[in-house]
C-alpha cells in the first residue's frame, strides 16, 4: 500500500529527472507541506536564527534544483537529499552569520538528543562530522530522522537497510551524539 502512495511521487521525480520541468513544479507543490512543517519544528525554538521556516525550505528547494546529481529513485530518496540540503543551509546559515562582524550569539536548536535541552548547532554539526567519520551510515541516519524527520520506514528504504536495523542504529547514534556533545560542553 506505500508503494500506491509513492507512485505518483515516483513518477514525478523520474520527469524531473527526465528534463520535465512541468514535473519538478508538481513535486515541489507535493512535497512543500511536509518539508515546511519539518523546518518549522527544527526552528520552532529558535530566537536567534534569522530563518523562517520558508526560507529553509526555499533555500534547500534551489539547492535540489540547481544539483546536477539528479539520482533519488523514489520519494524516500528525495527526503533523505532534502534533509541533507536543510541541515547544509542551516550550517552556511550559522557559518555566515559568525563570519559577521558584529559577532551575533550561538545558533541552538531544541533536538531529541540532548534531554531536551538547547543545544548549539556548530557543535552538533561537528559531533556528527566526527560519528561520520567513524560510522557514515549512522550519522546519515541522523541526518535522514533529525533533519529531515523521516520515518523509519523511509530510512530503511534509502539505506537498504532493514527496519529494526535502522531504530537499533538510530539508537546508538543518538546515545553516542549526546555522549559527544555532553563532553564538548566540559
Amino acid at each position: 500500500m506505500a508503494e500506491d502512495a509513492d507512485a505518483p511521487a515516483t513518477q514525478l521525480l523520474r520527469r524531473w529527472r527526465d528534463g520535465d520541468d512541468a514535473a519538478q513544479d508538481e513535486l515541489i507543490r507535493l512535497f512543500y507541506p511536509r518539508l515546511e512543517r519539518k523546518a518549522a519544528s527544527l526552528l520552532a525554538y529558535e530566537n536567534q536564527i534569522s530563518l523562517a521556516p520558508g526560507d529553509l525550505v526555499h533555500e534547500s528547494i534551489m539547492r535540489i534544483i540547481n544539483s546536477e546529481q539528479l539520482d533519488w529513485q523514489d520519494r524516500a530518496h528525495f527526503l533523505a537529499l532534502s534533509s541533507r540540503l536543510m541541515r547544509r543551509v542551516l550550517i552556511d546559515h550559522v557559518r555566515a552569520k559568525n563570519a559577521d562582524k558584529r559577532r551575533h550569539r550561538r545558533v541552538t536548536l531544541m533536538t531529541g538528543l540532548h534531554n531536551g535541552q538547547r543545544m548549539d548547532l556548530q557543535a552538533l554539526h561537528h559531533a556528527l562530522l566526527r560519528l561520520s567519520a567513524i560510522d557514515r551510515e549512522n550519522a546519515d541516519i541522523v541526518e535522514m530522522r533529525f533533519f529531515g524527520g523521516m520515518s523509519i520506514t523511509d530510512v530503511a528504504a534509502v539505506t537498504g537497510l532493514s527496519e529494526p536495523t535502522v531504530k537499533r542504529r538510530w539508537a546508538a547514534a543518538r546515545v553516542w551524539l549526546a555522549d559527544a556533545l555532553a563532553q564538548d560542553d566540559v
